[in-house]
C-alpha cells in the first residue's frame, strides 16, 4: 500500500487569499503524522537520493526537519538545519528565502568549502526555498550531490529551473480546485 498517494487523496484543502493549500502531516504536521507514513517517505528518500559520499544533509526550518531528522539516523548521515534566525557564528551565510506566499532571510551554519550535500525538503511549489539555499551552498563552495522533496506541487513558475539544480520528487501532484489530483506517483514526471 502506498502510504503517501492514499494520504495525499484524503488531506483536507484550505484557500487562503486565493491560494489553495494542503494540509498533510508530511508538510503541515497536521493532521497527525503516522509513523508508517514517515518510514515509508523515508525508505522511498534513502532509494532515491544520491548518498553516496554526502557529508551533510542540509535541510530549511521548519518542516523538513522531521523527514530529514529520520533520513539522518537511518544513514548516519550528519543534519544541518537552515534556521530562520540569525546566530551570528563564524562563518554563517544568509539567504532570501521567496516562496509562493511569504519572504524571508535564512541562515546557513556549519556547511563548508569542498563539503558534499544533500538538499532535502517537504514540498516543492514556487522553487524559491530550494533554489535560495542550493545558490548559498553554491557561495559557500559546497557540492550539492542532490535535492531531493518528498511532493512537487505543480503548476505556476519553479525558481528552481532557473538553477543548475533539478529535485528529485517522490510525488507530483497539482491542485484542481480543493481537490488534490496525484499527476505522477513515482515523482518522476
Amino acid at each position: 500500500m502506498d502510504q503517501l498517494r492514499e494520504s495525499l487523496l484524503d488531506t483536507p484543502v484550505v484557500e487562503k487569499e486565493g491560494y489553495h493549500y494542503f494540509v498533510h502531516p508530511i508538510s503541515d504536521g497536521v493532521p497527525m503524522l503516522e509513523p508508517g507514513l514517515l518510514r515509508e517517505v523515508v525508505i522511498k528518500i534513502i532509494r532515491k537520493a544520491d548518498l553516496e559520499d554526502v557529508d551533510k544533509i542540509v535541510t530549511p526550518q521548519a518542516m523538513g526537519i522531521h523527514i530529514s531528522t529520520a533520513v539522518s539516523l537511518m544513514t548516519d548521515i550528519p543534519l544541518v538545519v537552515v534556521r530562520k534566525r540569525e546566530y551570528g557564528l563564524a562563518g554563517e551565510v544568509s539567504l532570501s528565502q521567496v516562496t509562493g506566499y511569504s519572504e524571508s532571510e535564512m541562515y546557513v551554519n556549519d556547511v563548508n568549502l569542498g563539503d558534499r550535500v544533500l538538499v532535502l525538503d517537504d514540498v516543492l511549489s514556487t522553487g524559491g526555498t530550494l533554489s535560495a539555499i542550493t545558490g548559498a551552498l553554491d557561495e559557500i563552495g559546497a557540492e550539492v550531490v542532490d535535492v531531493v522533496a518528498v511532493i512537487k506541487k505543480e503548476g505556476g513558475e519553479n525558481a528552481l529551473e532557473e538553477t543548475p539544480y533539478e529535485a528529485k520528487t517522490l510525488i507530483n501532484i497539482r491542485m484542481d480546485g480543493d481537490e488534490v489530483v496525484v499527476v505522477d506517483e513515482n515523482g518522476d514526471g
